[in-house]
């Protein structure tokens, strides 16, 4: 079989000690038996290590945050399109979701396709809305509550105990014990991400995940469960083993089929002692370590970009347990001119 040529644009190439999912991403979309892809690579940043990376991207460009305003953005895009044509969008950034699911038809009208969930399914698994999400599809959630002032640190421990995590919009998760500990991280992550900050109870258990991919019609493309095996300070995982639990994988599918789901997601959970699991959240996006996925037998970047393109690929039904991961840190060997041409010309 032929492989069909295609250009992808593709964001989340900070593969650092917080990574996104741009890289593996792409590596994914490498081994694909069905694309043969140019990839673009879009950064927010000129010292995102997937710019540099041998073999990552065919070309790179620097576009502005979604915080400078989606015209901004949108434009860029359109400039970098008109450079060379994109056929399928990749975001890969919770922050930035917003922006490209709320002008999904003007990047169609213009020959992008993209495959993102709808906006009331992203806005009503956010962590600001987790509990009225756990509600309303009837899934075990810790109790959440928003926090938009240090002066209402006192009223939430009358419905919490310590200790508790505190959380920011987008990113960002610390554990705290005490109501200093919540009013210091209170301001770090909102000066961060800004408001809400949300407080969540503590579950104790182990932390599982799930990558997960929806085609918007409640049907579960393919779903992977992990363990993770090493954690760092930021709560990313450093290194995993794929699992084979069936309960895990129920309520992925369960999930799915009750909301619609359309694109990729990672489900956290807790797993507790009485083997009960609690969803403690819902990323909207492939996360980091979906490579282990691809590397257990289901490449969902494919299937997403087959989704993407309006084709119906066949749903993964089996994966291999016992794959396992660890990151590494690795050093780049560049020349300084390529640091320059994309900090100057805004393109590599």
């Amino acid at each position: 079989m032929s492989k069909k040529k295609i250009t992808i644009a593709i964001t989340g190439l900070n593969n650092t000690d917080n990574p996104g999912p741009g890289v593996p991403f792409i590596r994914a979309i490498r081994e694909s038996d069905r694309f043969d892809a140019t990839v673009i690579g879009l950064a927010y940043e000129n010292l995102e290590p997937g710019i540099y990376m041998d073999g990552i991207t065919d070309k790179t460009y620097l576009i502005p945050y979604p915080s400078s305003g989606s015209e901004q953005l949108l434009a860029r895009i359109e400039q970098i399109h008109r450079k060379n044509p994109i056929d399928v969008l990749i975001p890969n950034f919770d922050a930035e979701l917003f922006t490209f699911i709320k002008n999904e038809n003007w990047l169609r009208e213009r020959g992008i396709k993209t495959f993102l969930p709808g906006m009331e399914s992203f806005m009503e698994r956010s962590k600001d809305n987790l509990s009225s999400f756990g509600k309303k599809y009837d899934f075990k959630v810790p109790k959440s509550l928003p926090l938009t002032g240090a002066h209402q640190v006192d009223q939430l421990f009358e419905e919490l105990d310590f200790p508790v995590f505190v959380k920011g919009k987008f990113y960002d998760a610390y554990k705290a014990w005490d109501k200093h500990e919540v009013n210091t991280l209170f301001h770090k992550i909102s000066a961060k991400w800004g408001l809400p900050v949300m407080v969540q109870e503590f579950v104790e258990g182990t932390e599982v995940n799930v990558i997960a991919l929806g085609d918007g019609k409640g049907n579960t493309i393919g779903a992977v469960p992990m363990r993770k095996t090493y954690i760092t300070d930021k709560g990313k995982a450093w290194g995993g083993i794929t699992i084979d639990d069936e309960r895990m994988l129920s309520l992925t599918y369960d999930i799915i089929r009750k909301t619609k789901w359309r694109g990729g997601m990672e489900l956290e959970m807790i797993r507790t002692r009485d083997n009960e699991y609690y969803i403690i959240e819902i990323n909207p996006r492939l996360p980091a370590w979906l490579y282990l996925a691809v590397a257990a037998g289901q490449n969902l970047p494919e299937a997403m970009v087959r989704l993407a393109l309006d084709e119906k690929p066949e749903p993964f039904h089996a994966f291999k347990s016992g794959k396992m991961f660890i990151r590494y840190s690795y050093d780049l060997i560049g020349d300084i001119s390529l640091f320059e041409s994309i900090t100057v010309k805004g393109e590599l």
